[in-house]
């Protein structure tokens, strides 16, 4: 017992413990290039390629989910959002899904945004991402209590970060780094001139071909979940321009009754089963000012995780209004995913606008000048 007693204090002068923790080969999940978990509820996130709006959404974009861009009047600014998004795709060595009717995937990814991946860089956006703030503006008025406690958005690049980078709008990525991106398009006209009609469940064609071109996708690349990747993990992430506009062969924006009343309903279904057990994740535009059927959108959104609304000032009175002078539009976040759980959750953050400068497109906490606001 002696001998025993003093041969473990010997091993514990040596600073030898009696544990040791065995770690089985494989048991670690390998890291994914440009995601992280969440802090709320652990699952792996993506960044939307807008830091401030993956501050929005509660850290970024869950794998395995669906972000709906209700576009904004002229589409000027959801397209940025969509392009944002592939961007950071790019940058982080993700596979793309480019679809759409309208634009050619090819054009689409030429006009995506020079990410900035320096300090240099940082320096040139330093004085465009600083909040607008006046001497007459701070001498005139107080920031009612309710704003004094939100949390602050990133609106510019002030620490390097492999989760979530920044991009100059006024410049275009460089042929180098796009062209290194593997991506795959998906361009109606030329679907529908290769490939005969088709047409399931009440779903229109358009949509039974891209449908079938995303789960083609997830299972012969090894996204599915059920066939893990044998090479190294990454993310698809899936893009889908202008969903439901005439030039998917819907009806929705121009008919209250539209002939296949389910088809976008049935589509969005489908395809987030898709979503749900793969490493992918899914942005989709929508035109929903010009849907006629309320009805259709309340399904729409029901159907989606997560649902950002962008207003754009162009052709409003609130384009010349001088209380909407430092902005662009509203932001309106509809919906945010309660992830593990039956139902989601809305957003407390009501007061969201952006604005879009030469370099720099960002979201911000809005409040307006009142007299006699406390």
């Amino acid at each position: 017992m002696a001998a025993a007693a003093a041969a473990g204090g010997a091993a514990r002068g040596r600073g030898v413990t009696s544990f040791q923790r065995k770690a089985a080969a494989g048991s670690r999940l390998a890291a994914v290039a440009g995601t992280r978990p969440s802090v709320r509820h652990g699952q792996l996130l993506l960044s939307s390629g807008l830091p401030s709006l993956d501050c929005v959404l509660g850290g970024g974009v869950a794998v395995g989910t669906l972000l709906l861009i209700e576009e904004d009047k002229y589409s000027l600014y959801s397209n940025l959002l969509f392009k944002y998004f592939l961007a950071e795709g790019v940058v982080c060595g993700h596979d793309l899904f480019v679809a759409s009717a309208k634009d050619h995937p090819d054009n689409i990814l030429k006009e995506l945004p020079a990410p900035l991946l320096d300090d240099t860089h940082r320096n040139e956006l330093g004085e465009e991402a600083t909040p607008v703030k006046s001497e007459d503006f701070q001498d005139s008025m107080k920031i009612a209590w309710r704003y004094q406690n939100l949390p602050k958005m990133e609106a510019s690049p002030t620490t390097s970060t492999k989760f979530g980078h920044y991009y100059d709008v006024s410049k275009t990525m460089s042929p180098e780094l796009s062209q290194s991106a593997k991506w795959h398009s998906f361009y109606l006209p030329e679907e529908l001139a290769s490939q005969p009609k088709m047409k399931t469940c009440n779903m229109n064609s358009a949509y039974a071909r891209l449908l079938h071109s995303i789960q083609r996708i997830i299972y012969q690349e090894g996204f599915d979940g059920s066939d893990p990747q044998k090479k190294q993990k990454t993310i698809l992430r899936i893009g889908i321009q202008s969903l439901g506009s005439m030039l998917w062969g819907d009806d929705i924006c121009s008919n209250d009754t539209p002939e296949d009343i389910h088809s976008l309903t049935k589509f969005l279904y489908v395809l987030r089963g898709l979503l749900r057990k793969s490493l992918s994740a899914c942005i989709i535009t929508v035109p929903a000012h010009l849907v006629q059927n309320k009805a259709i959108m309340e399904r729409v959104t029901n159907l989606s995780d997560t649902v950002v609304g962008l207003e754009s000032f162009i052709g409003s009175e609130r384009e010349t209004n001088p209380l909407y002078k430092d902005y662009h539009g509203l932001v309106h976040v509809h919906q945010i995913p309660r992830l593990n759980s039956l139902i989601c959750d809305v957003s407390d953050t009501k007061d969201l606008a952006f604005r879009l400068k030469r370099k720099l497109f960002t979201i911000e906490f809005y409040f307006l000048q009142s007299k006699g606001q406390m």
